[in-house]
């Protein structure tokens, strides 16, 4: 005669299935690593490789009429995918300029309201790259008052904007084209307040400034 002996939490038997089942599982959570790994390590073309696949020779193709843009920018390596949350980004940079001159007061405004929401943080209100956030650690970003950025171009702030540069992310899914140009505008600005030579100011300006001998 067999005695069957139950285990703290049923009978044997259920213990039994139990241990199976965990075993079948661990197996098949194996497979799907496996196969996730399978996936990221399958072959593929790296965004611009060459291909003979192509007459071009090239692996990146045009994007067919009527395509939705799934991630753009900064999320085009990314597996999240955000469908439609910077489809916009894929638009190249307007040709220079993008501003218009002189800018409207309505144009400057609103750079000012959206560059004090998302730039400041860690430009400054000026401009000069010491926001709050980068005072407490974060990499300090060049000042818009050095000579190579009141060179650069238009298209330059905008393509930043929209696509991110170093460790600024893309901005394409909060600012919209418009308010990029006016964000730009607004920089503008502020590189002008620091740099206006004192000929153009109003005379009524030149007058409260102090007179050097």
């Amino acid at each position: 005669m067999r005695i069957r002996m139950p285990g703290p939490g049923g009978t044997a038997a259920s213990t039994t299935i139990r241990i199976v089942v965990a075993s079948t599982m661990v197996v098949l959570l194996g497979g799907c690593e496996r196969l996730y790994r399978d996936m990221y390590d399958q072959p593929k073309y790296k965004p611009l490789a060459a291909s003979r696949f192509w007459p071009d020779d090239r692996a990146s193709r045009p994007a067919v009429a009527g395509t939705v843009a799934t991630s753009a920018g900064v999320y085009a390596g990314a597996s999240s995918g955000r469908r439609g949350a910077v489809g916009d980004a894929v638009d190249v940079a307007p040709e220079r300029p993008l501003v218009p001159e002189p800018p409207s007061l309505a144009l400057l405004e609103r750079g000012r309201n959206r560059f004090d929401i998302y730039c400041a943080p860690c430009h400054s209100v000026v401009g000069d790259g010491d926001g709050m956030i980068a005072r407490r650690g974060f990499p300090h970003p060049p000042s818009f008052h050095n000579d190579a950025l009141r060179g650069a171009d238009d298209a330059h702030f905008y393509a930043v904007i929209t696509d991110g540069y170093g460790v600024m992310a893309s901005y394409a899914d909060r600012l919209a084209p418009a308010d990029r140009i006016a964000v730009i505008a607004y920089i503008r600005a502020l590189q002008l307040s620091r740099h206006a030579p004192a000929a153009v100011l109003p005379a009524e300006v030149r007058a409260r400034l102090p007179q050097t001998r």
